[in-house]
């Protein structure tokens, strides 16, 4: 039996991806069809829209139907994997997010929404970062710091991934690399129910990744981005929590695996934390609205949606290749490391966005 298992446990995986992506692509064109009718249209007026006309902001339901009918038929529960936590905390979010889409949401309460939602996930669900590491000389946390810890994590990857979603297929391609690396060492390290986890939000985002890569037809709005964020982050709290408990059992194991997993989510986790920083430093709110985000930049530079996609999930993988090329080296050094790596890349866009604007002005001097 065990034999039968594991001859046909890479198709099981692949029917997941499958099946969720079939769902997805499904449901796309119903969605948006049913938008255009009831003219449920981005907001052409935000100044951060990158788009000209209407284009709907309800491709996250299509995501969550086909990630949580996934879940509820092919992904297995437990101690590991709380299922019913966790597709709790999807519907809380999923419920406030829609709202935001259709008829939008204060962040006051989409904050709440949001910390219930990781309370829920960490508590009960008992989903949380145990220790440090060693970073910063910290190991084992007590109970308080590791919830504390874990909430504020959790919802900062949320909104990480919200503030990518801001050209066509950032956010879902993101989403992809993410889950689909995940998934790969799941498979490695043998949890091969968390494995199935990834791969169910990989498929929904394939089939939705088909109606909003460039030019897109459908957005995933905040319903979409909040979603993969949440599975992202509580898939990096997992792998780093699994590799911990067992270290000394005779199972592989992943070294620096606190590394890797911000490596894995570094975009998000940089371009948020850099531009709450700008905002901080010139005395405005972190949550305050811009065109700042290095999305933005690069599409000042010229570049298209497509090709500032590709750019910044090479530089993403970069940082992956980097972690794992010198996992010994340790957390501490391989986070310096990354950081290294993309302040370089940000001091790169920056120096040719200057560059350009000063070609700009010596150009038209040229001609007054």
């Amino acid at each position: 039996m065990d034999h039968y298992l594991q001859m046909y446990q890479p198709l099981y995986y692949v029917f997941i991806v499958g099946f969720s992506a079939f769902i997805t692509f499904l449901a796309m064109p119903s969605i948006i069809h049913v938008a255009g009718k009831r003219h449920l249209y981005d907001d052409l007026g935000h100044f951060r829209k990158q788009h000209d006309h209407g284009i709907p902001r309800l491709g996250g339901v299509a995501i969550f139907l086909s990630f949580t009918i996934t879940c509820l038929l092919f992904c297995a529960t437990g101690k590991l994997l709380p299922l019913n936590y966790l597709l709790t905390a999807c519907i809380i979010l999923f419920g406030m997010g829609l709202k935001d889409d259709l008829s939008g949401v204060g962040s006051g309460t989409k904050f709440l929404a949001q910390f219930v939602a990781c309370g829920i996930l960490v508590i009960p669900g008992d989903i949380r970062l145990t220790s440090m590491y060693g970073i910063f000389g910290i190991y084992d946390l007590a109970y308080f710091p590791s919830v504390l810890l874990s909430v504020i994590t959790i919802m900062m990857l949320i909104n990480a991934f919200n503030l990518v979603d801001g050209i066509d297929g950032l956010a879902a391609t993101t989403g992809v690399v993410a889950n689909l690396l995940f998934a790969a060492l799941f498979l490695y390290t043998r949890h091969y129910e968390l494995a199935a986890l990834s791969l169910a939000i990989v498929g929904a985002l394939f089939g939705f990744l088909k109606f909003n890569i460039t030019p897109a037809r459908i957005f995933m709005g905040d319903t979409g981005s909040m979603l993969i964020g949440l599975i992202s982050a509580v898939m990096a709290v997992k792998f780093i929590e699994v590799n911990k408990a067992i270290e000394a059992a005779n199972m592989p194991q992943v070294n620096a695996a606190p590394a890797l997993g911000v490596a894995i989510l570094i975009g998000p986790i940089f371009d948020t934390l850099r531009v709450f920083f700008l905002r901080i430093i010139k005395g405005l709110s972190p949550f305050t609205a811009d065109r700042n985000h290095l999305h933005h930049r690069m599409l000042r530079l010229g570049f298209n949606h497509l090709q500032t996609t590709v750019i910044l999930t090479f530089v993403n993988l970069t940082a992956i290749v980097v972690v794992l090329t010198f996992s010994e080296f340790g957390n501490s050094a391989l986070l310096l490391a990354m950081a290294g790596v993309m302040l370089a890349f940000n001091w790169i866009i920056t120096f040719c966005i200057r560059s350009k604007e000063r070609a700009h002005i010596a150009l038209r001097n040229l001609f007054v």
